[in-house]
């Protein structure tokens, strides 16, 4: 749904991001990461026809944009996008706000006023439908601005923090929207700093300072554990030794009743714990290791730090 090839901005001499190419699948969950001023939001805007690029290509949806052309007006009937300032009309409801929205987007009023009302649902504002904008609370403004970027139906929505300013009982709502949408092969790009979230959500995320650094799979799309934390019920010095006598097994360390075992195969697993069995031990739980998107993050900025990146 989305290929962007060499995608390059810059503004008043100073680039913003550059070569960027990567592509996201029909109804994927895509992280985008990096530090402020890193080129992500700027990366939004040019896929959503807000930016033309200086440079390079991108299909979104089946929309061209090149170099010069942002892409017209049926990419924006194609995309939705969360930005990070709502621009809604504070003398305007909440309802009113969606319906003019709804009527740019040249959806008929019966149509617009049944899909507003059906998301003032969603996100629990209903009863906040007839306030002015300007009564609203953050959190309200924020599930408002996410209704609007699905109000036309898109096939690719484009997220911007879309959590920030929200208590956890309505981020628990977006993010399952979210996933629902997800689940409808709705393809998605979340941009945001809470690592957590796109473990989440997401099946990949980009790692961007000014150029990408990287794509990873994450969460349960990622790599399978090479590394196991195996908890016995007592200390078992017999059924350690066995363990590291293994030709699967790599490395065996003990701390009290954890052994850390480092693997050659990541199916090498009912090996481990049926040695561990034979050998008299009692195992209470394994517990596999990913590679933490936390660390892969925090080793990418620094490498681009070093690189004079960031």
């Amino acid at each position: 749904m989305i290929e962007a090839r060499g995608l390059s901005k810059s503004f008043n001499g100073r680039r913003a991001c550059w070569d960027l190419s990567f592509e996201v699948g029909k109804g994927e969950v895509f992280g985008l990461l990096g530090p402020n001023g890193a080129g992500k939001t700027t990366t939004l805007r040019m896929l959503a026809g807000l930016y033309a690029p200086d440079a390079g290509e991108a299909q979104v949806a089946g929309c061209a944009i090149a170099a010069g052309a942002p892409g017209g007006a049926e990419l924006r009937r194609r995309v939705g996008l969360l930005t990070e300032s709502p621009g809604f009309y504070d003398r305007l409801t909440a309802l009113e706000n969606l319906l003019h929205f709804a009527r740019l987007y040249g959806l008929p009023r019966a149509d617009a006023e049944a899909r507003a009302r059906r998301l003032l649902d969603r996100f629990q504002l209903h009863a906040q439908g007839d306030r002015l904008f300007a009564e609203l609370s953050r959190g309200m403004k924020q599930k408002l601005a996410i209704a609007r970027a699905l109000l036309h139906g898109p096939q690719v929505v484009l997220l911007d923090e879309p959590t920030v300013g929200l208590d956890p009982e309505a981020t628990r709502e977006v993010r399952a929207t979210i996933a629902e949408l997800a689940a409808d092969r709705t393809t998605l790009v979340l941009c945001t700093h809470d690592l957590d979230e796109v473990e989440r959500l997401c099946s990949r995320a980009a790692f961007i300072a000014g150029q990408l650094l990287a794509v990873h799979a994450v969460g349960r799309h990622g790599p399978a554990a090479l590394r196991v934390r195996v908890s016995l019920t007592a200390p078992h010095a017999a059924a350690v030794s066995r363990v590291a006598a293994l030709p699967q097994v790599a490395e065996v360390r003990a701390e009290g009743t954890e052994l850390h075992v480092n693997l050659r195969a990541a199916d090498a697993v009912p090996e481990v714990v049926a040695a561990l069995c034979a050998a008299g031990a009692r195992v209470e739980a394994v517990h596999p290791h990913r590679d933490a998107l936390e660390e892969s993050y925090l080793s990418l900025l620094a490498q681009a730090r070093e690189r004079g990146l960031l």
